[in-house]
């Protein structure tokens, strides 16, 4: 791994993963609800098992307090059935006292294992959400201060060191935990977000920082900037990018998927799902409401880049469409701008972890290398 000699955005081999729906994010017509997709630990589960057998890095296992299934249970659940994948844990910082948060973490990374395509490394990854306390909701700038604080006591405890913390939101002393990790230091933690909070809180205790879907150079823009905020605070981040993908045959195939995808779409219902999350109102999300209002009539705000999927969706509310080929070299743009990590998804996701797997997954690869 290298960094600049003038920016704290670090380079690291490609990881490809796959998206678990453990939020009711599953469809095959967006916005129509099918109790076949609704989360649950047998279909998440059918999901996780067919990315860890088709070749994927990691899985995003996501948490939404009112939406779908539990992630940290459904991550001790599902351990003992997974081989080679990591499991990326989304875990929302205000719902846990942060060692009993520690502890559960590093039970589900014993329970995993180290891995054995990255030797010296364990399996378990963990999402950091900058969450509110279900129904206690605070102001953006001190909820990045709380989840600063919760990331930090995590980390020492996770890398078995004790702790002695005395700030604006948690005042405890702890021991050395006896249970660490399989290598007893912590997972890496990925991390989002676009207020200037957040792009503060990230530089401050993120590995892995990611995107939602933009522009090719509002990507660029976003690594650059956030690169430099590590540097500042003496670190250096990893980027990463979360979005769907359409990959057909043809090109015309791709596209006609697509507009398959929200044919059935009635825009209420799409707005009340978007406003279910409790992440709409977002820095994020409205990034998100921008590229859909600049998109053309087909919804393409620029080549491949697709923003039907945010008319149904709090969130990453784009996808890369296109034959093998496009969708390749368009994740290679991205790549070149210093993407590191590509958490990819499509509707229905086990069919499209299958596709992806096999017409995208090892042209990427070997492209990469």
């Amino acid at each position: 791994m290298s960094v600049g000699p003038s920016t704290g955005a670090l380079r690291g081999p490609l990881e490809v993963a796959w998206f678990a729906a453990l939020c009711d994010d599953d469809y095959e017509y967006l916005g129509v609800p099918d109790p076949e997709l609704t989360s649950s630990f047998e279909h998440c589960g059918d999901i996780t098992r067919l990315a860890d057998r088709s070749g994927f890095d990691n899985i995003l296992l996501p948490s939404g307090y009112s939406l779908g299934i539990d992630s940290v249970a459904f991550a001790a659940g599902i351990a003992p059935q997974v081989r080679d994948i990591n499991l990326l844990l989304a875990v929302r910082c205000a719902e846990q006292w942060p060692p009993q948060l520690a502890r559960q973490l590093a039970t589900i990374d014993r329970m995993l294992g180290p891995s054995r395509r990255r030797p010296g490394t364990g399996r378990l990854d963990v999402n950091i959400i900058s969450s509110d306390l279900p129904g206690a909701p605070v102001d953006s700038a001190p909820r990045y201060r709380r989840t600063v604080e919760v990331a930090t006591i995590v980390r020492s405890l996770l890398s078995g060191e004790a702790v002695e913390h005395h700030g604006e939101f948690f005042d405890l002393v702890v021991e050395p935990p006896r249970l660490t990790t399989t290598t007893g230091t912590c997972p890496p933690f990925y991390f989002g977000g676009l207020s200037e909070a957040a792009r503060d809180a990230a530089a401050r205790i993120a590995d892995v920082y990611l995107t939602w879907p933009d522009t090719v150079d509002a990507t660029a823009a976003v690594v650059s900037d956030l690169g430099d905020r590590a540097a500042g605070v003496g670190r250096g981040l990893r980027f990463g990018f979360r979005c769907h993908v359409i990959v057909r045959e043809t090109e015309a195939e791709a596209r006609r998927a697509a507009a398959r995808l929200v044919s059935r779409l009635d825009d209420g219902e799409g707005e009340r799902i978007r406003r279910r999350s409790l992440d709409s109102g977002s820095a994020g999300v409205a990034r998100q409401v921008e590229l859909r209002d600049a998109a053309d009539d087909d919804g393409f705000v620029e080549d491949h880049l697709w923003t039907g999927i945010g008319r149904a969706r709090s969130g990453a509310g784009a996808a890369v469409v296109g034959d093998p080929d496009q969708v390749v070299a368009t994740l290679l743009r991205y790549r070149e701008v210093g993407v590191d990590t590509f958490i990819l998804s499509g509707y229905p996701h086990l069919g499209e972890c299958e596709r992806v797997a096999r017409d995208v997954l090892p042209a990427l690869r070997a492209a990469a290398s």
